[in-house]
């Protein structure tokens, strides 16, 4: 889902990154579900979403400019 391309499928980080995101969407969903949800674990669980997508896309962004020094090296 959150994956630019294929070639970060290899990349370990990558694929922590990627499971930690969706074992807190998934929880938060469940829980939602489920009315169990306090106001108090709902917002814990949105800003851990949010900070899983955070950590993937500053992830994604080193991938990029590993991408562009290897480029500008080979040029």
């Amino acid at each position: 889902m959150l994956r630019s391309s294929s070639r970060l499928a290899s990349c370990v980080e990558c694929e922590r990154l990627e499971e930690e995101f969706l074992e807190a969407r998934l929880r938060l969903q469940s829980l939602r579900r489920l009315g169990s949800l306090t106001r108090v674990e709902e917002k814990r669980l949105i800003d851990r979403v949010a900070m899983a997508i955070a950590r993937i896309k500053e992830h994604e962004r080193e991938h990029n400019r590993e991408t562009c020094e290897k480029g500008m090296a080979a040029g």
